[in-house]
């Protein structure tokens, strides 16, 4: 049997008693006191009062302790033969218990024990406050308690200043002043309105508690809904406390939460436990803990914190972190990351501080990191001091000592721009002095430098460089045996170098080139390297996690002075 069928079983068993009991209300003193056929009462009868009598109000304390008074009735029958132990009270019937009345059309009054079951335009009422309306009561002395009795047509009501209660069956605890009902019911306040299977109400605290179905919506514009099997509601400040999982439903977000708070009036919410914010436009919001407003779009998460962009198929994650979805933007620090995903390949990048922005008036939305910067991905690794990431025209800038890897190749330079096409590496220039360098054998590199380089690839691979300006290389060209027995040594003002499977292939100077060949068993050490060589390989990040380890070799190097600023300077 389910909740309705029980409540309406209740119902038809109170409705059933009530008929009955009126009817031998009405139908003994008729047979006692008149019609054809009636036997004149007895001496002894009339002195058990069986005619009605108008009940008299004493003079008493009305506040003693669980005691009931009969206040007025328009009459009263008590009568062996249908119950000794309570009173049939019919029209204007009024009770008192302390500063709670109660009135109905007619009632069963069980006075030794301070009980009652009343019938007909039920109302309680408490002050100025609380009010209670219904179609039936049954009210048990001992233990203070009131069973409130309505149905779809005309449902039990209780009125609390500006909340109100309605369900069919409606369980009223006076000792504890809370109240329950078991079989759906709904509390609607000034802000929201809430329906359950089952909730709990207390006047005086303004508590209340709701499971099963549970439905939170604004009273006014709909404009959020939030859905739980179990949720904790305070009516006077209208903050919601979420114990179960919940789905908060608004204008520009949806939130899921297991725990924490939702005020609705200001619409900020306080989440715990790895909760989760959707935005409209797609991206999601997570957390061990969350703060977010709703009305001005702005997150803020503290402990594992992940923002992901489904569109752009990237994320920027944290111990700390905050987000304003209005703009399009995003803040993250301490073990601050950022993932790129569009590809089959993910890079991976990590700054002390990251940042997401979309320009003023304008589309372009920017990536920054900064300092300390360090990357990841399978056929790219770098560091700087700091980056920046421009989405619209797909430029990756790199700043103060950039050095980026390839395979066995590292470049680096003062600047460092790489254009990315559908996230593949498609040119790289290094506008202010450059320098190449690959690892052929122990201590024997491949070394090329120069004013200016620009680097062209062909689905990441490596197809032209042009040199432009102090051109100057060191090369061991490969025999066909793949072997290398020379040394090239030489200058020009340009160079151009062809490429195929990552190996050049072709290789062009001008206007004049000078230089050297040396055989390998003749060279001597001081040959080996160009001028402004380094090999910064134990900077080089190994895999996805090692981007958070910054050697003290990598912030010697960042410390020193950034050549491009020194020579702005002069310039």
């Amino acid at each position: 049997m389910d909740c309705k069928d029980k409540k309406q079983n209740q119902i038809l068993r109170h409705r059933r008693k009530w008929i009955l009991l009126c009817l031998l209300g009405i139908i003994a003193p008729t047979l006692m006191f008149g019609g054809r056929g009636r036997q004149i009462p007895s001496e002894d009868l009339l002195k058990k009062k069986t005619y009605p009598i108008k009940p008299t109000v004493k003079d008493a304390d009305r506040h003693q302790e669980g005691k009931v008074f009969l206040e007025r009735a328009d009459r009263l029958w008590m009568d062996d033969r249908i119950d000794s132990n309570y009173q049939v009270l019919v029209g204007n019937v009024e009770f008192r218990k302390g500063d709670m009345f109660m009135y109905c059309d007619s009632a069963h009054f069980y006075d030794q024990e301070g009980s009652m079951q009343a019938f007909g335009n039920v109302r309680m009422e408490q002050g100025d406050t609380l009010f209670v309306y219904a179609d039936e009561l049954d009210y048990s002395g001992p233990e203070e308690m009131a069973i409130f009795y309505g149905d779809n047509a005309s449902p039990v009501r209780l009125i609390n200043k500006d909340v109100v209660l309605v369900t069919d069956v409606f369980n009223y605890n006076l000792a504890s002043n809370i109240g329950y009902y078991e079989s759906y019911g709904t509390i609607t306040d000034a802000a929201n309105t809430l329906t359950s299977i089952y909730g709990q109400y207390c006047p005086d605290t303004k508590e209340a508690e709701f499971r099963i179905d549970v439905v939170l919506q604004d009273t006014a514009k709909r404009d959020f809904k939030l859905t739980t099997q179990e949720l904790l509601y305070n009516t006077d400040t209208h903050m919601a406390r979420i114990v179960s999982p919940s789905v908060i439903e608004t204008d520009s977000a949806t939130v899921y939460s297991s725990n924490g708070w939702y005020d609705t009036e200001t619409d900020r919410s306080e989440l715990y436990d790895r909760s989760l914010v959707v935005t409209k436009r797609g991206n999601t919001l997570t957390g061990d803990t969350l703060f977010y407003d709703n009305k001005i779009g702005f997150g803020e998460a503290f402990g594992g914190m992940v923002l992901a962009d489904s569109i752009r198929q990237s994320s920027i994650e944290g111990d700390y972190g905050c987000y304003f979805q209005d703009r399009d933007s995003a803040f993250a620090t301490i073990r601050a990351r950022a993932l790129e995903y569009s590809k089959r390949d993910t890079l991976y990048l990590h700054g002390d501080t990251i940042k997401a922005y979309r320009l003023p008036d304008d589309t372009m939305h920017v990536i920054t990191a900064y300092p300390r910067v360090r990357f990841w991905r399978i056929d790219m690794q770098g560091l700087c001091d700091s980056l920046s990431i421009e989405e619209r025209d797909s430029m990756m800038h790199m700043m103060r000592h950039p050095i980026v890897w390839n395979d066995r190749r590292q470049v680096f330079g003062n600047i460092i721009d790489v254009h990315f096409n559908d996230s593949t590496v498609d040119w790289a220039k290094l506008p202010d002095f450059g320098f190449v360098a690959e690892h052929i054998d122990e201590d024997f590199y491949n070394q090329l430098s120069g004013k200016e380089m620009i680097a062209y690839f062909d689905n990441g691979s490596l197809r032209r460089l042009d040199v432009n300006g102090n051109v100057e290389s060191i090369m061991l060209p490969e025999e066909n045996d793949s072997t290398y027995n020379k040394m090239i040594n030489s200058e020009s003002s340009f160079l151009i170098g062809e490429f195929r499977d990552n190996k050049l292939e072709k290789l062009t100077m001008w206007p004049e080139v000078t230089g050297t060949v040396t055989p390998l068993y003749l060279a001597r050490k001081s040959i080996y390297y160009l001028s402004n060589f380094k090999w910064y390989d134990k900077l080089r990040p190994k895999d996805k996690d090692d981007i958070f380890n910054v050697p003290p070799e990598m912030e010697a190097l960042l410390n020193e002075p950034d050549p491009s600023v020194r020579k702005r300077k002069v310039n």
